[in-house]
């Protein structure tokens, strides 16, 4: 885990300090800012530094903690506090509404296979798989400004801390349904279509023909032999989905105003605020090993044949 997050830090700093935009551009153009100001804020960022020392000034205060200040001159660690929970949220709810819906389809589908729901489906994944998710994401858009049905932006309505805890609940799950249906939507296309596969192939498997050769029974066969080894490989793709859903999250979050980390990434990036960039990428850098993680315990607890060294 630690090298990784180096070698990410590293590339990821080199990159930013590549990119053409200026993170003092909106200072420069405001005339009303002296050239001493602009210098003192220069300073005070560290960008009058050498590339390595202004690196190994953001390493030693990351590990102590430290994660800087952005330019807006609020500390980074409060910035990310805010908005850490609601993608952790979104993220969550979105896996859990995706695995719901994908793996049972997924079954549907290949105990079907070439019938005209099968190839219904088939082509409803490939559509899924195919729309990009920040366009599915502005249709979506409008079709709650024209119709008024949900919310737009935010993560409560006014007047939140007075609500009892039931319409609490509530009104955030009415914040999070088109964030939640865009996220979904794409991942279930691709995974449905993943553990269709893997049935398929597991079904052709010998041990599968020699259980029904045997005379079990046919919803034994499918989902106490089949299904439990064809979803093997769709836990492994666990670890991965907190780093897709948050990449995807970011437009997402951007084109719904929903206050989540991706959207804080973008906008950091457009800026340029290193401090800010650099925490939000080791945070995704993270999500992914903790995914990945998860991942592993999970694919030892569903099958024991796996050893953990």
């Amino acid at each position: 885990m630690i090298p990784l997050l180096f070698l990410v830090s590293i590339m990821s700093f080199l990159i930013i300090k590549l990119s053409p935009v200026d993170p003092l551009a909106e200072l420069k153009l405001n005339p009303a800012i002296t050239p001493q100001a602009l210098n003192a804020e220069k300073e005070r960022l560290g960008l009058n530094l050498p590339l390595h020392i202004q690196y190994w000034k953001w390493l030693s205060s990351a590990a102590r903690g430290d994660l800087g200040i952005s330019t807006s001159g609020e500390k980074v660690a409060d910035r990310l506090a805010e908005r850490i929970p609601n993608t952790l949220l979104l993220t969550v709810i979105s896996i859990v509404v995706t695995w719901l819906i994908a793996i049972p389809i997924g079954i549907f589908a290949a105990l079907r296979w070439r019938s005209p729901v099968d190839r219904f489906l088939t082509v409803v994944s490939s559509m899924g798989m195919a729309v990009p998710s920040f366009f599915f994401a502005l249709l979506l858009l409008i079709f709650a400004v024209k119709t008024g049905w949900f919310p737009i932006g935010g993560l409560t309505s006014v007047g939140f801390e007075n609500f009892n805890p039931i319409h609490k609940i509530l009104d955030v799950l009415h914040h999070l349904f088109l964030p939640v249906v865009v996220l979904s939507f794409t991942s279930v296309a691709g995974l449905q279509r993943q553990m269709r596969g893997n049935l398929l192939d597991v079904l052709e498997a010998d041990y599968i023909k020699m259980a029904r050769a045997k005379g079990l029974p046919e919803n034994k066969v499918i989902y106490k032999h089949a299904v439990r080894n064809a979803i093997n490989p769709m836990i492994t793709l666990l670890g991965f989905e907190f780093a897709s859903l948050l990449s995807g999250a970011a437009l997402t979050e951007y084109v719904l105003q929903y206050p989540g980390l991706g959207r804080l990434i973008l906008e950091a990036v457009m800026k340029l605020d290193i401090n800010l960039v650099m925490a939000s990428l080791m945070i995704g850098t993270i999500m992914l090993i903790l995914g990945n993680l998860i991942a592993d315990i999970l694919l030892k607890l569903v099958d024991p044949r796996i050893v953990l060294d």
